[in-house]
């Protein structure tokens, strides 16, 4: 199953990681350099959750980030699945 949110459509990106040398001025140094940058992926914070919806009486089984779990809570669980068309 793919890493993206049913809701908001979250997925992987790619970023980088910096490598640095060097000692921090702050400790006596002349300063960190950059020498290098590392592709690396940043991955959404996903949750497979089993959600009530009171208004249909069932459970709905979706793959979430945490972000839209506040989200539901704030909202309401039938109006945000509502929305994605997931109910």
């Amino acid at each position: 199953m793919a890493r993206v949110c049913q809701i908001s459509g979250a997925r992987v990106t790619t970023g980088h990681k910096i490598h640095r040398s060097g000692k921090a001025k702050k400790e006596g140094g002349i300063g960190k350099h950059i020498t290098k940058r590392v592709k690396r992926k940043i991955y959404p914070n996903l949750r497979d959750k089993r959600i009530f919806v009171a208004e249909l009486g069932r459970w709905v089984k979706v793959r979430v980030t945490a972000r839209i779990l506040k989200t539901i809570n704030k909202v309401g669980a039938h109006k945000v699945l509502k929305e994605a068309g997931l109910v």
